[in-house]
């Protein structure tokens, strides 16, 4: 078989990268030996905001005065992210493939050789595919499982099983204090199971620290008992469930344990060792996408390590998907910062959204990282419940927003978002950040009345005068 474009893995990644290669005139094929569809359509982003959703939208029923509220139905939440994820079948997705001109091989794939990648099926049958232009590593992660004494023997939940389990446990035990720890604390605690989460840090230390501090303040009014600065010593598998051990002594009992303390790169059984590269690494690439040292390597997504989030991957597929087509095609090649080809917005301006309680939404850099990265700042912070349209959407609203401004150009470089419904604030300091718009021209964008985006007026007139010390 041979086809312009080889892409490894057919998650949301991999076809974004194989349809725009497909949309320039190229041939390609997905290689996949689990769902077409991936991660996120099946145990990452769709399963979890769907257990999410219904949570959320009872707290905010009652954050309303005058509306009747009731009881979390909890099977019917479960049959709705059933629902999403298709009941695990990835029929539809293949025959979207098939629509639109992509192949699909099923097996899984290793690198055999230079442009040839070696597919073994189910059944041991292999299929050798050549690439006439190039192979797009779109693999992904996996959850990764610390050297913590007994937790690999208790057979603990990772977000696979947390995401797609069909029966919620009395109790859960988490160790982690990312976004996968927090958003599953939030949506069990929901479900009314017990949990307890450890984290060995704060909670969602990437973000500035007044998020994480919401964040656990609220889980710890929800029932969860959040434990920070600790460690797990070791964990057993009982007759009853899990027993964890923390550093300090205590023991942790619940019926099952979910680890979320990160991700390792799915790299380990791909064929890299054939190319000279080493198995179980992250694939370092250029702003195209491209492997250093290959001419038809790139690598896409979580692979790269360079933003592990489905929409950051999908732009960069995008990128990758022109890019390759543009060179096999023989035009011209866009590569300056900000160009078609190229994934510039990885660098310093990745949005992200924790979808816990309250939501924290993100873009660009904190505090920290701009004064770690050189710039001059100014940081602007402004309590969201004194925005009048933040009022009116909830009673006793609580949130934050941050405003990081780089000062000698007068432009963003970073906005914090932490309340309900923040989420929907993000994408316009996206905007900011990406388009460097000024804040002198900023200021000219003017937020309607009443709605929560006043908050924009109020940072940057806070900015401009700010309250005497």
């Amino acid at each position: 078989m041979e086809y312009d474009l080889v892409v490894l893995g057919a998650g949301a990644v991999g076809e974004s990268v194989a349809d725009r290669a497909v949309r320039a005139g190229l041939a390609a094929v997905l290689v996949e030996h689990e769902l077409v569809g991936g991660e996120c359509s099946y145990w990452a982003c769709m399963p979890s905001k769907a257990l999410l959703r219904s949570g959320q939208a009872l707290r905010a029923a009652q954050q309303v005065a005058g509306v009747p509220t009731g009881e979390l139905h909890v099977q019917a939440v479960l049959a709705r992210r059933d629902s999403f994820t298709s009941n695990w079948s990835d029929a539809g997705q293949v025959q979207w493939a098939v629509n639109v001109g992509i192949s699909v091989v099923r097996g899984h794939g290793r690198i055999t050789a230079p442009r040839e990648v070696t597919v073994t099926a189910l059944d041991g049958a292999e299929t050798v595919i050549t690439a006439r232009h190039a192979v797009a590593v779109a693999t992904g992660s996996d959850a990764f499982i610390p050297d913590i004494p007994g937790l690999r023997a208790a057979k603990p939940w990772t977000s696979r099983e947390a995401t797609s389990a069909k029966v919620v446990p009395a109790s859960l035990a988490i160790i982690g204090g990312g976004v996968v720890a927090t958003e599953m604390a939030t949506a069990y605690a929901s479900f009314g199971c017990r949990v307890t989460l450890i984290s060995r840090t704060g909670l969602l230390t990437g973000t500035e620290p007044f998020a994480g501090e919401m964040v656990a303040k609220s889980l710890q009014q929800r029932g969860v008992t959040v434990l920070l600065d600790t460690e797990t010593a070791s964990v057993s598998r009982t007759s009853t469930g899990v027993a964890l051990t923390t550093g300090e002594g205590s023991i942790v009992t619940a019926d099952e344990v979910l680890v979320a303390t990160g991700r390792v790169p799915r790299t380990t059984d791909i064929g890299l060792e054939s190319i000279g590269l080493t198995p179980g690494e992250w694939l370092t690439t250029d702003d195209t996408l491209l492997v250093p040292g290959f001419t038809w390597l790139y690598a896409v997504g979580d692979v790269n390590h360079r933003a592990l989030l489905t929409h950051q991957g999908k732009y960069q597929a995008r990128a990758a998907g022109d890019v390759i087509a543009a060179r096999a095609n023989g035009t011209t090649i866009s590569a300056e910062p900000w160009g078609t080809h190229v994934a510039t917005a990885d660098h310093e301006v990745v949005p992200q959204v924790t979808f816990t309680d309250p939501e924290v939404a993100s873009v660009g850099h904190t505090a920290a990282t701009a004064i770690t990265a050189g710039y001059d700042i100014d940081i602007v912070d402004h309590q969201l419940g004194n925005v009048a349209g933040a009022a009116l959407h909830a009673d006793n609203y609580e949130g934050m927003a941050r405003m990081i401004v780089d000062k000698h150009r007068s432009v963003l470089l970073g906005m914090t978002f932490t309340g309900p419904d923040t989420s929907e604030l993000l994408h316009a300091a996206t905007i900011a950040i990406a388009a460097q718009i000024p804040l002198h021209r900023l200021r000219h964008a003017v937020p309607a009345y009443p709605t929560t985006n006043e908050i924009w007026l109020h940072l940057l007139d806070t900015h401009t005068h700010p309250t005497p010390t």
